[in-house]
């Protein structure tokens, strides 16, 4: 009696080709152009809705800003009204960079700065949201705005 060895037959390539062609639909549906818009806008939203709680009628920053820098925030080497005038500002001016898409990596880098204070000296166990902010701002400063952007128009990469 002879005895025949069983020899597994090469996987069928069908389920890679699928996933293949898959991953190239996703890629297709999904340009930079399209990520780095979502991301800008995504990131300004968040940025800017902090803003607005900090100020009182158009620009003006609140009473209740300047406790929450004295009491809560503390942040150190920044006295709590400058610290306080400073995130009005930059809660204001980034995001509406980031909206226009001009200047950026640069808006992006300055807010993944605020947000890396924010989790060191302010809210250390709200890593989670916070990573989540930073994984939007750290693909626009290492791609850019995309096409739909002022920094396109003006030849900025």
């Amino acid at each position: 009696m002879t005895t025949t060895a069983h020899v597994p037959t090469t996987p069928t390539k069908v389920p890679r080709v699928l996933l293949a062609r898959l991953a190239d639909i996703g890629a297709w549906l999904t340009p930079h152009s399209l990520l780095a818009l979502v991301n800008r806008v995504a990131v300004a939203g968040i940025f800017w809705l902090s803003a607005r709680t900090k100020v009182d009628g158009w620009f003006t920053v609140s009473d209740s800003a300047y406790l929450l820098f004295r009491e809560e925030y503390k942040l150190p080497l920044l006295p709590p009204e400058l610290a306080a005038q400073m995130a009005t500002v930059a809660e204001h001016l980034f995001p509406v960079l980031l909206v226009l898409g001009l200047l950026t990596r640069l808006s992006a880098l300055a807010l993944l700065g605020m947000t890396l204070v924010i989790q060191v000296f302010v809210y250390p166990d709200a890593w989670p949201t916070h990573l989540s902010w930073a994984g939007l701002m750290l693909y626009l400063v290492g791609r850019g705005a995309g096409n739909v952007s002022v920094d396109r128009a003006l030849g900025i990469r």
